[in-house]
């Protein structure tokens, strides 16, 4: 493989943990296409950058979707993984997202609520306005922070953590996210992404307890560009 420093870009890293800025098409975790995932990227990075023989340790604290871009975080120690997944179930970890949008929602703020189900058999969510079986509580909360010509910037507070869980309530309010076609948008975009992008990440350092504060750059794109 060939050196990775200049594949990954990585925000934060220290003895426990490392942050990069995921790129559209990068899978978090192996799955069944094969390819290289971002952990086995990072797990090369760590081991050339440190001279590590051995198997190199690295837990996959959260996942971003393929064509989603920005913040993922992942555990250089099992103490340091075992602590942050403690953080994600206490919800002490405060993650912001940033959607462009077509179409305007109805409200320019709005707590979300909804019921959504996955089907494993096109990997893709449905939501629902009440409890049915098999789905799973939904919670966001968005605000619309800067309007262009044809879209619409909208940040993201999630309180929970489902599947394609911003891709679908957008969705199910009429303004699915540009490129999203699995939740209706009208075209992909040409590099195959959405524009979803993790854009910010706050919490207390698991082991040092130090305050930690990230902002993802978003890609260079010229819809993103406008939005900065």
């Amino acid at each position: 493989m060939a050196s990775t420093k200049s594949t990954l870009n990585i925000l934060f890293e220290d003895n426990h943990l490392i942050i990069v800025n995921k790129q559209s098409g990068d899978i978090v975790q192996g799955d069944k296409t094969g390819d290289t995932p971002l952990s086995e990227i990072v797990k090369e990075y760590i081991k050339e950058t440190y001279n590590k023989p051995g198997n190199v340790f690295l837990g996959v604290v959260h996942r971003l979707d393929r064509p989603t871009t920005g913040l993922v975080v992942f555990a250089k120690t099992s103490k340091a993984l075992e602590r942050f997944n403690k953080m994600l179930r206490n919800k002490e970890v405060n993650k912001t997202y940033w959607a462009v949008v077509k179409n305007l929602p109805n409200k320019l703020e709005e707590t979300l609520t909804g019921f959504l189900r996955k089907n494993p058999k096109n990997n893709k969510s449905t939501s629902y306005s009440s409890e049915i079986e098999g789905s799973k509580k939904a919670i966001l909360h968005y605000k619309v922070i800067k309007s262009l010509d044809n879209y619409h910037l909208l940040e993201v507070d999630l309180e929970t953590g489902r599947h394609h869980q911003i891709r679908c309530q957008l969705a199910a309010i009429g303004s699915p996210i540009k490129g999203d076609l699995k939740y209706g948008f009208d075209r992909s975009n040409k590099d195959a992404s959405i524009h979803l992008h993790a854009r910010k990440i706050e919490f207390i350092h698991p082991v040092t307890k130090e305050n930690i504060s990230l902002v993802a750059q978003t890609p260079n794109d010229p819809i993103w560009n406008v939005c900065i």
